[in-house]
């Protein structure tokens, strides 16, 4: 029997669209008939999120999000889906919270990149994503990639596109130009691929935009919940 997927989402809500949207594709795709996902959401105000991100306040960003993946197991969900790549900063503190598995989008993602036989990677993201460990140290240590990022000033201008726009709904083309840019930079210096490690970046860069593989992993994430709650 399908196992039903718990989805904390709302981070942002622009991407946990394209969650629900994959998921329930997946099954359909896999099941057939009038097959969708079991799915129980939990959806957060990502403005409250912000502000205690600027503030610096991880733990209280880990309490909240571990209280909502309380709710989701209370609500009779078999596994957790964190639909944002940033908030994995917090992920010990979600999955400590409940009994239940938490499918990590950096794993996820890795099993992908090491089945196309990738080695070197680029990666995109929120400053705390392409700068902090919690990300690039897993891809690294437990998945043996090599990972480069941007220069500052890249990544001052994805992070800023991450928030200023895309979390808002705003697809600009000036902005998928730079992205373009920045992503050739990343290949000129060695990336055989590119991580879009924001779940709102696929909305505005695409495959055809890269010479090389762009990992999106809003869709490997779903997908490979999708594929895990038909399995179980």
């Amino acid at each position: 029997m399908m196992k039903t997927i718990g989805l904390l989402g709302g981070m942002s809500w622009e991407s946990t669209i394209e969650y629900y949207r994959l998921l329930n594709e997946t099954v359909k795709a896999e099941l057939g008939g009038l097959h969708s996902a079991k799915i129980v959401m939990v959806s957060v105000d990502f403005e409250e999120i912000v502000a205690l991100k600027h503030e610096g306040d991880w733990d209280k960003i880990g309490q909240l999000l571990a209280a909502a993946a309380a709710k989701l197991e209370g609500a009779g969900a078999d596994c957790l889906l964190l639909a944002t790549n940033t908030m994995h900063k917090v992920a010990e503190a979600i999955a400590l919270s409940t009994s239940l598995p938490l499918i990590h989008i950096a794993d996820a993602t890795a099993v992908e990149i090491k089945q196309s036989r990738i080695k070197r990677i680029g990666l995109l993201g929120t400053r705390f994503t392409m700068e902090e460990s919690f990300y690039k140290d897993r891809l690294i240590h437990q998945h043996g990639l090599a990972v480069q990022v941007p220069n500052d000033e890249d990544r001052r201008f994805v992070h800023n596109v991450i928030y200023d726009e895309l979390c808002l709904g705003k697809i600009r083309p000036v902005s998928r130009d730079r992205f373009c840019e920045i992503i050739a930079r990343l290949v000129a210096s060695g990336a055989e691929a590119v991580v879009l490690g924001c779940t709102e970046i696929s909305l505005l860069v695409h495959p055809e935009d890269s010479v090389v593989p762009l990992f999106d992993t809003t869709a490997i994430h779903a997908i490979a919940a999708a594929k895990w709650a038909i399995a179980a």
